[in-house]
């Protein structure tokens, strides 16, 4: 099974929303993007939240925008043996030390897991956070097909309130 890595965070000390994915899928990793499948709705479901159509832009541009508007990207996983793109594939998972990479966010306000995977090994590392509002959001990806992306949406916008 292959072993597959993340990219570098894109965040910084003004970062007040941290989106913290699992691992890239495979379209991501081929063209190191996040969020690079044309099927993921991430850039509408982010750009909505920050009030802009960020799915147009070059994806400089697009890294570049969020971080104007403090919002930062990262996966809770460094690398892990996967077959595929799917969460579900994925074994012998070497997570980040998230707890750290907080501490160097002193604006930090929310914590946006984007699926349930990246919930469920994110927030092993992040209980307790005084001040840090923690959120399962629904998976942006076309996998997770049981929601609309309307009713993803809803459920995404709620980021807006952090970032005030």
């Amino acid at each position: 099974m292959p072993l597959k890595f993340a990219f570098p965070p894109s965040a910084d000390a003004a970062t007040r929303v941290l989106v913290l994915g699992s691992l890239p899928g495979d379209a991501s990793i081929r063209q190191g993007e996040y969020y690079a499948h044309r099927g993921n709705a991430f850039w509408h479901l982010i750009g909505d939240v920050v009030g802009e159509n960020l799915r147009a832009q070059p994806y400089a541009m697009r890294l570049k925008r969020l971080r104007a508007h403090h919002v930062g990207l990262w996966d809770v996983m460094e690398s892990a043996q996967r077959e595929g793109s799917l969460d579900s594939r994925i074994r012998q998972a070497d997570l980040r030390n998230l707890a750290d990479f907080v501490e160097r966010l002193p604006d930090l306000r929310a914590i946006a897991f984007n699926g349930k995977t990246a919930a469920l090994h994110g927030r092993r590392q992040l209980t307790d956070r005084p001040g840090i509002t923690l959120l399962d959001l629904p998976s942006t990806s076309g996998a997770y097909a049981s929601l609309s992306r309307e009713a993803k949406r809803e459920r995404w916008m709620a980021l807006r309130d952090h970032l005030v």
